[in-house]
């Protein structure tokens, strides 16, 4: 079996919406938009898998198609970058209803999620500002919104441009993983500003769900 074909090995389990959420190419990770099915798949053979997550061998692409039309399947594209193409016998239906139910359930979990906050002094040293920013990081990848907290004290009320710098830094350390949910503005002596999880941190959430689920448990240590 050459790498391509280890690549992606996930599709050699038997399908089951679990076993939907990896569905990894060569070179990352491959969107169900750029999946490829029956006749768009335009190459004269590919590799086929077929629902049992056996290998069939190198065929013509019109005999694989027939093959998946004659068990009510589709014949997916898993692999393009294989040579020839890795296909898998599976319903692209059913395939495409999980994925999305699972991103819908994380986004209603997320909505009910904890407000947590993170509090940070306008004089803040590089490598605080780094740790703080990695907690903020952490709470959205949990699929909680963050509110980031800005205390002045004193004279530093006169310098609140300072407080600003340190959002856009924080933010800067964020990029890709937030939405802005509620600007940055201020409140007494406190500027503050509320960040909510992005879609594909979400979505990234629900797929490991299943790969957590399944991992064996730690064995319980005790006194007799």
């Amino acid at each position: 079996m050459d790498e391509q074909v280890k690549a992606v090995i996930v599709f050699l389990l038997p399908f089951r919406p679990e076993n939907t959420c990896a569905r990894r190419g060569l070179g990352g990770q491959l969107a169900e938009k750029d999946l490829r099915i029956n006749e768009q798949i335009r190459v004269r053979e590919v590799r086929l898998i077929d629902e049992k997550g056996e290998q069939r061998g190198i065929i013509p692409t019109l005999e694989a198609i027939r093959i998946a039309r004659e068990l009510g399947l589709d014949l997916v594209e898993v692999a393009p970058q294989s040579v020839p193409p890795v296909c898998k016998l599976l319903n692209y239906g059913k395939f495409k209803f999980e994925q999305e139910k699972k991103v819908k359930d994380s986004r209603k979990k997320a909505k009910g999620g904890e407000l947590k906050e993170i509090r940070m002094q306008p004089k803040i040293a590089t490598h605080d500002l780094d740790f703080k920013s990695n907690h903020v990081r952490e709470f959205l990848e949990e699929g909680n919104k963050v509110k980031v907290t800005i205390r002045f004290r004193g004279r530093e009320l006169a310098h609140t441009e300072r407080g600003e710098d340190v959002l856009k830094a924080v933010l800067t350390r964020l990029e890709g993983f937030y939405i802005m949910e509620r600007l940055p503005m201020m409140e007494g002596r406190f500027m503050s500003m509320t960040l909510s999880p992005k879609a594909s941190i979400i979505k990234k959430q629900a797929e490991s769900e299943p790969d957590a689920a399944a991992a064996p448990a730690a064995p319980a240590t005790g006194q007799a």
